[in-house]
């Protein structure tokens, strides 16, 4: 990431609304959301395969589910948050990884330009390809800013997104399960 260009960037930006970049207030605002930028797109240089070790072997044909994972991503469209919250759940299949890592993955993903339905299924993607489990299941709700505070103008509009792959997508009753776990 070229952060000086992105302070030059910011300073045009800034210079073409009619903001006079002297202003105190104003002075270091073009490194802040240069460092920022860096900050909250970081995701784009890391690969989240890394993140999915399989820690164990063992037999477990259980669902296993995160719920409520707080993700923060930036919409490619308008270059906005929209902010929520990621539910996994999978079931492996004598392959289980650290539950934190599951959350590394989102937080790694959800760290670029992004778009909610393409989120939800490079998560789903991850999992399937390094865990190989039985089934996953992948929830993403978030309140998109680009609807809430322009355009349309419906602030607290959630959007859901599901991706269900394997034993969830086939098996009914046990898709029911996780989505009784997950909003109970």
């Amino acid at each position: 990431m070229d952060k000086k260009r992105i302070e030059n960037a910011i300073q045009s930006l800034l210079e073409a609304l009619g903001v006079g970049l002297k202003q105190k207030d104003i002075v270091a605002t073009s490194k802040r959301v240069a460092q920022m930028y860096e900050e909250i797109l970081s995701g784009q240089f890391k690969d989240p395969k890394k993140e999915l070790e399989v820690i164990l072997e063992q037999k477990h044909d259980e669902i296993i589910l995160l719920k409520d994972i707080p993700l923060y991503s930036i919409c490619e469209h308008h270059l906005l948050p929209f902010i929520g919250k990621a539910h996994v759940a999978y079931i492996p299949d004598n392959r289980i990884t650290g539950l934190s890592k599951i959350a590394r993955v989102v937080e790694i993903l959800s760290r670029r330009l992004q778009v909610q339905e393409r989120l939800t299924t490079q998560i789903a993607d991850v999992i399937m390809e390094k865990l190989k489990p039985k089934g996953v299941m992948v929830i993403i709700e978030a309140e998109h800013l680009c609807m809430s505070m322009r355009g349309v103008k419906k602030p607290g509009t959630i959007t859901t997104t599901s991706v269900v792959r394997g034993v969830f997508r086939v098996n009914q009753k046990t898709r029911q399960e996780a989505l009784s776990l997950i909003y109970k």
